[in-house]
């Protein structure tokens, strides 16, 4: 996990190719990434996400990380479901500026095993929110991400945005007593800090969520909270320090049926249960 932000904040107080073809072929359509729609948490980033399926009248979801808990990390093997809460979350518009203040009714989901999400439930509809700030969701992709793709990581509490590109795929990515499935990991570019956890990661060709950024490694040690370790199939380990991750969403809207309610009995889900 990325440290928690005010540890963050402490650390910085102190210290050739052939010849061309006659036409060449067009590149990839890059949408305009920006902040609205994502969130400003009080130690965390996130935003206010959809499914595929969801209807404007679904009460709306914010996407963040499982260790932005508000009552504190999962534990490993921990699932947590239809929790209550009233966070507080603030809403971003394109220029990140917080225009209104979201609250949650609920956490529907939030587990730090397999992967490392909190997914809160909103007192209003899309279409609520839609009406008073003129601010949409952004959309999760139900496929999985392609290495190369380039992405944007934007953060809602930095309101930064950093951009890079799918740089692989981690067969495990262990932390501390955490272990986290066919993670994302960025080309060095992004080089996400500590108050970025939960940032939507968009690509940029499709304007849709693909993971959720939520690590790094920052002082080069094996496997430490701060400092995740790769596992390949084999069980052999790769440190790469300076390097970030995040995980995938694509399995998320397997779970969520009508009226974004959580089923994790549904056909194609595979989240870890509780």
């Amino acid at each position: 996990m990325k440290k928690p932000l005010l540890a963050t904040l402490a650390v910085l107080a102190v210290t050739g190719a052939g010849a061309a073809p006659a036409v060449a072929a067009p590149a990839p359509a890059v949408r305009a990434v920006d902040f609205a729609g994502t969130v400003a948490l009080s130690n965390c980033s996130g935003s206010v996400i959809r499914f595929p399926a969801s209807q404007d009248d679904d009460p709306a979801l914010v996407l963040t990380n499982g260790h932005c808990l508000e009552t504190g990390f999962p534990e490993p093997g921990e699932v947590i479901v239809d929790q209550p809460s009233s966070r507080s979350f603030g809403l971003l518009n394109s220029a990140g500026t917080r225009v209104a203040t979201l609250r949650a009714s609920k956490v529907a989901y939030s587990t730090m095993t397999d992967t490392d999400v909190t997914i809160y439930q909103l007192t209003r509809t899309y279409a609520q929110i839609k009406s008073s700030y003129g601010i949409g969701p952004l959309t999760l992709s139900d496929t999985h991400p392609v290495a190369g793709t380039a992405i944007k990581v934007v953060s809602g509490y930095w309101k930064r945005i950093y951009s890079c590109a799918i740089d692989g795929f981690v067969y495990r990515l262990k932390e501390g007593g955490w272990t986290w499935k066919d993670s994302v990991r960025y080309t060095s570019a992004c080089d996400t800090i500590g108050g970025t956890s939960g940032s939507p990661v968009v690509d940029t060709a499709t304007g849709k969520v693909v993971a959720v950024n939520n690590t790094g490694n920052e002082d080069g040690e094996r496997c430490t909270e701060n400092n995740p370790c790769e596992v390949d199939a084999n069980g052999d380990v790769t440190v790469r320090q300076g390097i970030n991750y995040a995980e995938e969403t694509y399995q998320i809207p397997a779970c969520f049926g009508l009226d974004n309610k959580l089923d994790l009995s549904r056909s194609g889900c595979t989240l870890p249960k509780p």
